[in-house]
């Protein structure tokens, strides 16, 4: 099969396969040719700012080059830094304790109602278990239709001061257990990265401001005046 070479601002790579399950594949990944549901990029870092995620264990060329370049960028004065990329809060999601569970994975078995079932015998990936939405209150089992949302979003949190962090920070709070929640993948979309004045769940309003009130404050966010006071008024509304 004869692969484009595409060229990006940052890297010579081959066309990058997002399967259905948020994974970027890149040619050299042994299951490139056989993703054929796929959204097509043309860089591994427009991919994973997407909200991709490199396949457990993948160290592709264009990954090497993506992590070197972030780490560059975390020896620049935060200064220079002055817009937002995915790749700034890490790689996709980090196993930082190296017990072959990324953060993904611990948010799936440490929010599962039941029993978790996992793909394999070595327990890295979780396949299936009881998650109770807490975006609407449905019952979900299949742990591939889940997306890990970040109560605080990633763009949303460098917009009001995680400019300023190290990435050391920022991988650190990308993978925080208490700005993590398992949900439906659709609404996780449609979330993005906007703020409780732009978006709240359909059920459990108050449970969700709360939460990304208290993890704002936590890292020492800092949205205006004019935004904070929409929170507020939003916390009085729903928790009243």
């Amino acid at each position: 099969m004869a692969v484009s070479i595409l060229f990006s601002g940052d890297v010579f790579a081959a066309e990058i396969k997002k399967s259905k399950s948020a994974i970027c594949h890149s040619v050299d990944s042994p299951y490139y040719a056989r993703v054929k549901n796929f959204d097509s990029f043309s860089s591994l870092s427009a991919c994973l700012n997407s909200g991709g995620r490199m396949p457990k264990g993948m160290q592709s060329p264009s990954q090497s080059y993506d992590q070197s370049v972030t780490q560059s960028n975390a020896n620049v004065s935060s200064n220079n830094l002055t817009y937002y990329k995915r790749s700034q809060f890490g790689s996709g999601w980090a196993d930082l304790d190296k017990d072959c569970q990324n953060s993904r994975m611990e948010a799936l078995v440490s929010q599962s109602v039941g029993p978790v079932h996992f793909k394999d015998a070595k327990q890295c990936k979780v396949r299936a278990g009881k998650w109770i939405s807490p975006f609407t209150g449905n019952v979900i089992y299949d742990a591939s239709v889940i997306d890990i949302d970040h109560v605080v979003p990633l763009k949303w949190a460098w917009d009001h001061g995680a400019s300023d962090w190290s990435y050391s920070q920022r991988v650190a709070f990308a993978n925080d257990p208490a700005n993590l929640l398992s949900v439906e993948r659709g609404l996780n979309r449609q979330k993005g990265a906007k703020g409780v004045d732009e978006w709240l769940p359909p059920a459990n309003q108050c449970q969700y401001i709360s939460r990304f009130m208290r993890v704002m404050k936590t890292y020492k966010l800092k949205p205006s005046e004019q935004v904070m006071s929409s929170y507020e008024n939003a916390r009085a509304r729903y928790c009243a």
